[in-house]
């Protein structure tokens, strides 16, 4: 069907239905919100609390250390269906889809303490008595107290108000984590302060253990204290070292002054550096909750949203506020940090940060990180490359100051030629080109705690990885000889981006020989089928046919990882038989004709199984990284109105309640997913420097750009009049001129002032040219 002969009275249905989804006019523009409102009143940190989303509600800076926030159960820490809490512990990350973290849960009680196991000494509470904002958290429970918390960047502050009794106690649990603990101690080191040493692992699958050290600072001396090791509690003990549960309980009298302050420090170094970190926090609990909302304030005011209902603008500044989450600041105040070969080094010039999901980020985060925190984001590139440095190599996985190899493909490739392409690695750019050059042509030692690209060596010499479903375990993590098919796709993604690289900097033959790598996801394609599956050590295709059912795709099927080519996209779509087939082909994958129909049911029932149903589908699933980019593909079939149909109907997923996300967060790259997606430049090749576009759901958006890195301080992205019924592109226009292109480069974005669309109600010709669509990467 050409676009001249698209029924309009459908396209009313559906431009109506998403208007409704998100409370009826979400997706309807709305007068300019007061430039006085407090952005922070827009997030909601419950969004995501419940199905899986595994976010957390509690305090926490930009990037901090210390994210303090309760837990109510074992696992994943805090789910919204429960209503007890456990403790408030220290640390957390957002949306993890594997125990970790729980370090330290701290709960007040009242009477003589006696249990030890925080599953039954956890607190009952009602969400009705439950508040959060960036940077603070609120609640009441059942035993007649009342818990505040707040965070600084290496500190996590607590305020308790307690009835009148003597007996108030405040239990701080060692022992117990959401990761597993392998040995703790506790010290009672005076009359207000408690030190704990946490060992722990796991994330997944066992990995090599990591330390934390913490220090609580109480703003009163206690009237009693004790320890307790396993079941036996002990007053007035000091000092308790177990592999299981242990910890130590300090007592006050609150009969007078009901109010009890504690702030914690963390350090992964050690002692010295909690105490550090300690110092250098300053002030009580009002101003630290002050500092911190005034820092999250600024950092969302890096993009001002102009129209859209209040549920979208909720959805949209919770989404945005996730995505500043992580990764987190791993050096103390004195720039120590200790390495991945276990040692301690010091930052010089610049800020060490760790916790890298990067199989997620390199997706979507780190293109959104790259605009809004530059600075920052440099930073995070530089602390990879210092992964390299010290250990010998780079990292897939890495949490704390371990390596888990959760995950397959080389995702730290791209990453780091994202940062490349933004230009934050200025003076540094051959040496992170040498340590990607030594990652993309080898496999670490077996000594080392990295997997890599495990299948290299039959990758170099085959042109892929063979598919070994039982290949035995080398290092602890995942396997990409058991995911052999996503995993070749991942490593031509990274040998094209790479090559990319290598030509910006004149390493020409390395160029050559990475872009011609970068075809090899073409040995996976079987004309038998149409669709990739993986290859057995024989060359011979291997698996299920059914493209639904192929194995050896990570988290997904050959259906979901057909659009996994994003450096050459013309190419894919040739493969499966060029436009019109492709078109096709979308137009199933995403039950095109349903969600016409009824966009949210579609996305909710045809697209989404359950939070973790990731094999056997042959539909888009939104709640998973391997297809995030698929909508964009429209893009390269000339019907770039499906695209924003797709997108549109995928945004209704965001809404402002603790079911609002779609599956795991994953370190925030599908709360990026939904801010680049609504703002309407979304990075089509990741690693890259392509945007492509689609109609965005706001009249106006503005970043505020540092301009250290992005000399015109600002971009901004109007499509005045966008709504349910009005939201397909008609015109575009860069700085003045017209862009018949469905992309922009890098470039582009970094030295423009204003992209602007002109929408209707009704698909146009733009975008559809043969010239509009991004080329593969050369």
């Amino acid at each position: 069907m050409r676009w001249t002969e698209r029924p309009r009275p459908r396209i009313l249905t559906v431009a109506l239905a998403l208007a409704a989804m998100l409370g009826g006019t979400a997706l309807v523009s709305a007068p300019a919100a007061p430039r006085a409102e407090p952005l922070t009143d827009l997030v909601n940190p419950f969004i995501g609390t419940q199905n899986a989303g595994n976010t957390f509600p509690g305090a926490s800076v930009p990037f901090g250390m210390v994210q303090l926030s309760p837990d109510t159960r074992r696992n994943f820490g805090y789910d919204y269906k429960d209503d007890h809490i456990r403790g408030f512990s220290s640390v957390h990350l957002s949306g993890v889809g594997c125990n970790l973290g729980g370090d330290l849960p701290v709960l007040p009680t009242t009477g003589e303490v006696t249990e030890t196991d925080y599953g039954r000494y956890a607190a009952k509470f009602d969400h009705a008595d439950e508040k959060a904002h960036p940077g603070y958290y609120r609640v009441a429970l059942g035993t007649g107290i009342t818990a505040e918390l707040t965070a600084g960047v290496r500190t996590g502050h607590q305020r308790y108000t307690f009835p009148a009794t003597d007996k108030a106690n405040v239990l701080l649990n060692a022992g117990q984590s959401i990761h597993k603990t392998v040995s703790t101690t506790v010290e009672i080191l005076d009359s207000r302060t408690v030190r704990t040493t946490i060992t722990g692992r796991g994330f997944c699958r066992d990995t090599r253990p990591y330390t934390l050290h913490t220090l609580t600072r109480f703003d009163r001396p206690f009237t009693a204290y004790g320890t307790w090791n396993g079941g036996t509690v002990t007053d007035r003990s000091k000092h308790s070292t177990s592999t299981g549960r242990n910890g130590a309980w300090v007592r006050f009298d609150t009969t007078a002054d009901r109010t009890v302050e504690a702030t914690t420090a963390i350090s992964y170094v050690d002692a010295a550096g909690a105490a550090g970190n300690l110092r250098a926090q300053p002030g009580g609990f009002d101003r630290t909750a002050e500092a911190a909302r005034s820092a999250w304030e600024k950092r969302l005011g890096s993009v001002r949203a102009v129209g859209g209902g209040k549920a979208l603008r909720r959805a949209f500044y919770s989404s945005l506020y996730r995505s500043f989450l992580t990764p987190n600041i791993g050096s103390d105040a004195d720039g120590r940090y200790v390495g991945w070969d276990q040692r301690t080094h010091r930052a010089e010039g610049f800020t060490y940060y760790q916790n890298w999901s990067l199989w997620d980020t390199y997706r979507t985060q780190a293109q959104l990180l790259a605009l809004l925190a530059p600075g920052e984001a440099r930073d995070m590139a530089l602390s990879v490359l210092r992964i390299d440095t010290e250990s010998g190599w780079l990292p897939k996985w890495g949490y704390a100051t371990v390596e888990t190899n959760i995950m397959t493909g080389d995702p730290v490739t791209p990453y780091l030629t994202n940062a490349y392409q933004h230009g934050l690695l200025r003076g540094h750019e051959e040496e992170v080109y040498r340590a990607l050059r030594k990652n993309a042509d080898g496999v670490p030692p077996a000594e080392s705690m990295q997997v890599g690209r495990e299948g290299n060596a039959e990758y170099l010499r085959d042109g892929f990885v063979p598919f070994r479903p039982d290949a035995p375990e080398r290092k602890p993590g995942d396997s990409d000889y058991r995911q052999a098919a996503s995993a070749t796709l991942e490593y031509a993604l990274s040998d094209a981006v790479l090559a990319k690289m290598a030509r910006g900097l004149g390493h020409r033959e390395d160029a050559e020989r990475y872009a011609a790598r970068s075809l090899n996801y073409r040995k996976l394609h079987d004309k038998a089928t149409g669709f990739f599956r993986p290859r057995d050590a024989s060359g011979a295709f291997t698996g299920a046919a059914d493209p639904a059912k192929s194995p050896g795709f990570h988290e997904g099927t050959a259906w979901q990882y057909q659009w996994l080519v994003p450096h050459d996209v013309p190419g894919m779509v040739e493969l499966i038989g060029g436009k019109e087939a492709a078109d096709k082909r979308l137009d199933a994958f995403f039950a095109y004709d349903k969600l016409l129909a009824d966009p949210a049911r579609t996305a909710r029932e045809v697209w989404v199984n359950g939070p973790y149903a990731y094999y056997n589908a042959d539909k888009y699933n939104p709640q998973n990284e391997p297809d995030l980019i698929a909508p964009y593909t429209y893009l390269s079939t000339g019907k770039p109105w499906k695209t924003t149909d797709v997108v549109h109907a995928a945004l209704t997923l965001f809404t402002d309640t603790p079911t609002g996300m779609t599956g795991n967060d994953d370190l925030g790259t599908m709360s990026s997913w939904m801010v680049l997606s609504a703002i309407g430049v979304y990075p089509v090749q990741p690693g890259g420097d392509v945007w492509g576009l689609s109609t965005p759901v706001f009249d106006r958006v503005d970043l505020r750009l540092d301009r250290r890195w992005y000399p015109r301080g600002g971009f901004a992205v109007t499509a005045p009049g966008t709504s349910g019924t009005d939201r397909y592109i008609r015109s575009a226009h860069l700085d003045g001129k017209q862009l018949d292109r469905t992309y922009l480069s890098t470039a582009e974005l970094r030295q423009g002032r204003r992209l602007d669309f002109r929408v209707g109600p009704s698909p146009s010709r733009w975008g559809t040219a043969r010239s509009s669509a991004a080329p593969a990467i050369g």
